[in-house]
């Protein structure tokens, strides 16, 4: 069974979701009935006072082991407890898969209605979906591969960074305006069906501008890294979510960054690698915007 709620912003209240489209796994003799029969995944959605576009997320705990989530972006491993924004307007289908004893599951949705984009939090990357070849062209490739062995490929609203390893790797990036002190947040939706060995996947925030044949070092923010434990297996998430590279400024896994004057910065993602993934690291929904 599944029951939709819709929820307008503005308005404070507080709805419950019962059983939506929840699935079971029934008690087996080999188990012992360790299993659960039944998983209630049904969860609250709430309005965050005082902030815009903003809502808590509330999980029914009683039987439940796990929380995961999905707004949208892809499922990730959450809290029974989550505070999400939906800074653009829209409507936005949550997600909650309770997992249980022995592995048993439930789910339960949720639509969430957005009328009115967040002014302050807009996304200041443009062409972020690379739908069109005019929002492609919002990207400039920063060739470091001397012999264009690691490339750049845009397809089905993303983009794709391929390359034979042997260290090849090779950029792309672009500027945008920011103010000084004010708090930024990074993300984006990355994907590869296979792993990789000596490996990274880095997103700069800097004022260096981008050289050709020269390694951008400026100011790393976020990413992905096999020598730190992730992408060495097959991933799809937010970045910000599945990755594992710490923030040069905060010295912490933190997609968050502000700079100490207001101007032009560089958002550029440079990935290579020694044994790099035979599918490529795909990325679309790229997003810089105000906390």
């Amino acid at each position: 069974m599944s029951l939709n709620i819709i929820l307008k912003r503005g308005a404070y209240l507080m709805l419950a979701i019962v059983l939506g489209s929840l699935t079971s796994c029934e008690d087996d003799p080999a188990n012992n009935g360790l299993t659960a029969a039944s998983v209630d995944a049904s969860f609250t959605v709430t309005p965050v006072a005082g902030a815009v576009n903003t809502y808590l997320l509330t999980a029914q705990p009683k039987g439940v082991i796990l929380s995961k989530w999905n707004t949208g972006d892809g499922a990730y491993q959450g809290k029974m407890t989550e505070t999400i924004s939906l800074p653009d307007a829209g409507t936005y289908t949550i997600t909650h898969t309770a997992i249980g004893a022995g592995g048993a599951s439930g789910t339960a949705t949720a639509q969430i209605v957005v009328a009115t984009t967040d002014p302050a939090k807009g996304n200041l990357v443009q062409g972020g979906f690379f739908e069109t070849p005019a929002d492609q062209a919002k990207w400039t490739v920063l060739n470091l591969s001397a012999t264009g062995a690691a490339f750049w490929s845009y397809a089905n609203k993303s983009a794709t960074i391929h390359s034979p390893g042997g260290w090849a790797q090779e950029g792309i990036y672009q500027a945008i305006d920011v103010v000084k002190d004010k708090e930024y947040t990074i993300d984006m939706l990355v994907s590869s069906p296979s792993g990789s060995d000596e490996t990274w996947f880095e997103v700069y925030a800097g004022k260096s501008v981008p050289k050709s044949g020269v390694e951008y070092k400026d100011n790393k923010v976020m990413g992905l890294s096999t020598w730190d434990g992730c992408a060495k297996a097959a991933f799809s998430g937010k970045l910000s979510t599945v990755g594992c590279v710490k923030n040069d400024a905060t010295g912490t896994v933190s997609n968050t960054v502000k700079f100490s004057e207001t101007g032009k910065i560089y958002l550029l993602i440079r990935s290579g690698g020694n044994t790099f993934t035979k599918d490529g690291i795909t990325i679309t929904k790229v997003e810089l915007r105000g906390k």
